[in-house]
């Protein structure tokens, strides 16, 4: 029997698009208009699923990028996190190399953007609780695994800032050699942790 995936929706068509544009322009150089284009989605139903305009397809395409890598870790960590650590690497480093170092993750994009002065966009309080939903994950399996409370907490932040700045860094020079040398520490480092 063969089983087909339904086809995505505008909307959801226009929120991965918006994703993918701010992984490779940041937030400030992605417009509504390009996003439209770029989701092959009518400017229209973009203002239509989306009247807040910008900053609220910011927020949901934040959440998505968060729900995409969140369902990945739980499923890989269900094999320990060592696994989890693998495939939260294997993620990034699929997008960099897939878009010849062209896009990074559309969460740190949002992240380092400058917000108004008197206010704090959705879309970076979004990017808050999708950094604090990995460190959780990941902060859970190594609790899961005998490490303490506190280090492991600590272990799993160590986990996604490293991997999000390596991302970048990637980018930057047009290499995975600092993926690969994250990967190797951040790997050590894990299983230190669960075999102390």
């Amino acid at each position: 029997m063969h089983v087909t995936k339904p086809s995505p929706t505008a909307r959801e068509r226009i929120v991965a698009g918006a994703a993918d544009m701010i992984s490779r322009r940041g937030l400030n150089a992605t417009s509504i208009r390009e996003t439209a284009k770029h989701a092959r989605a009518p400017l229209g139903s973009t203002y239509h699923y989306f009247p807040e305009g910008k900053q609220q397809l910011a927020t949901e395409a934040v959440r998505f990028t968060g729900a995409w890598a969140a369902r990945s870790l739980r499923k890989e960590l269900e094999a320990g996190p060592v696994a989890g650590l693998r495939a939260f690497l294997a993620l990034w480093r699929a997008i960099v190399v897939d878009s010849d170092f062209r896009a990074g993750c559309p969460v740190l994009a949002v992240s380092i953007e400058e917000p108004p002065a008197d206010e704090t966009p959705t879309a970076l309080a979004a990017a808050a609780e999708v950094f604090d939903e990995w460190e959780g994950l990941l902060a859970g399996s190594l609790r899961a695994h005998g490490v303490e409370p506190e280090r492991a907490s600590q272990l799993a932040t160590l986990i996604v800032a490293a991997v999000e700045g390596t991302v970048a860094m990637c980018r930057a020079k047009r290499s995975t050699q600092p993926l690969d040398h994250t990967a190797a520490q951040l790997q050590a480092l894990v299983l230190g942790a669960i075999t102390d």
